[in-house]
């Protein structure tokens, strides 16, 4: 599977006339070649795969991660930096040794502090995008890890309003989700539970807190989980109590038939931008579209936000194999909002709701 992932790059690389590519970006690295999927600390690196056009690819990382390597890699395809000099210095003579041409890189995942360290004796070029593309289409593996992210995703919104009761705070409600995803055969959360009682769901990425559940409240839960390394992603608006208000109901009803709009239109050929639009004008419609505040929706694999995106100005056209978020927002500050958000996949002849 990686294997042939790289060949699919290994052609890009001829298109775009590079001798190579040093891949950084941890999503990008693990999907080529199925090693390190996280960097552990935001300021160290587990290191770079390096995609020769021809065919000779490399996995540079440092001692700590030589063995973990190895078991994935062949020997001879690993390369140690650090042990001579500093880590970078290694890297930029390993580089030189092995590139003749132009190399590709990816600037938005490397600092310009590294940049400058290695670009010495290099034909550099930037590549990003190269390997974020190839992601946007899933492959049936990657399909049936999504599907089995989301089948628990589901299972937790079924589960949930048991624990949405009076007196319970935002915090609790989110320990409770990150207990359960665990509890239930994830790795861990995709990201931070959005717990928002009230008001607080009018802030889109509302952080848990100690507002209290109260008789009568809506409660929105924006949750995912890791599992088998792909993510799920999935929001509920919640009305705790018998009563919701007036305008509730009417957010709610907005919110669905948007929803419902969109997805709807979705299927291959279409562009990002005019699924936005489908929802955009559900609520222009009803004279509340300037309480929707953000994009339609994300694409979901690897990383929790990932190409393409439902959003005003999107111009990726839809294909088969990509899956995205589908999720209209309104938000009030006076007493909350609603958002409610599913994840679709393209099909070869429209949409399926995961």
């Amino acid at each position: 599977m990686y294997a042939k992932r790289r060949e699919a790059l290994r052609k890009k690389l001829h298109e775009q006339n590079l001798a190579a590519m040093l891949v950084s970006y941890p999503p990008n690295r693990f999907y080529l070649s199925g090693f390190e999927l996280h960097d552990v600390q935001q300021n160290e690196s587990a290191g770079h795969l390096l995609v020769m056009a021809d065919g000779h690819d490399v996995i540079c990382t440092d001692p700590r991660y030589l063995e973990t390597a190895r078991r994935i890699w062949n020997t001879d395809g690993i390369f140690i930096y650090g042990g001579s000099g500093s880590a970078t210095q290694d890297l930029n003579g390993f580089l030189r040794s092995q590139v003749r041409g132009t190399l590709g890189f990816e600037a938005g995942a490397v600092s310009l502090k590294f940049y400058n360290a290695i670009a010495e004796g290099l034909d550099l070029r930037q590549a990003d995008g190269l390997v974020e593309t190839m992601r946007e289409i899933k492959d049936a593996q990657e399909i049936a890890c999504l599907e089995e992210s989301m089948a628990l995703n589901h299972k937790l919104m079924e589960w949930i309003p048991s624990m949405l009761l009076p007196g319970r705070t935002e915090a609790d409600i989110a320990w409770d989700i990150e207990k359960f995803f665990r509890e239930n055969g994830a790795s861990e959360n995709a990201f931070r539970p959005i717990v928002a009682v009230g008001p607080n769901a009018a802030l889109p990425h509302a952080e848990p807190g100690q507002a209290v559940i109260t008789d009568n409240c809506p409660v929105l839960i924006d949750c995912g989980a890791r599992h088998m390394t792909y993510n799920s992603d999935q929001t509920r608006t919640f009305w705790v109590g018998d009563a919701p208000t007036d305008e509730f109901r009417r957010a709610m009803d907005l919110v669905r038939g948007a929803q419902s709009a969109a997805i709807a239109l979705i299927r291959p050929g279409v562009k990002c931008r005019d699924v936005y639009r489908a929802a955009y004008d559900h609520f222009d419609k009803a004279g509340q579209a300037e309480y929707f505040t953000h994009g339609l929706g994300h694409g979901v694999g690897l990383e929790t936000h990932e190409a393409p995106s439902f959003r005003r100005k999107g111009e990726t056209v839809l294909q088969p194999g990509m899956v995205i978020t589908v999720e209209p927002g309104l938000y009030y500050p006076q007493w909350g909002g609603v958002r409610w958000e599913n994840v679709v996949l393209v099909t070869e002849d429209g949409v399926r709701v995961l």
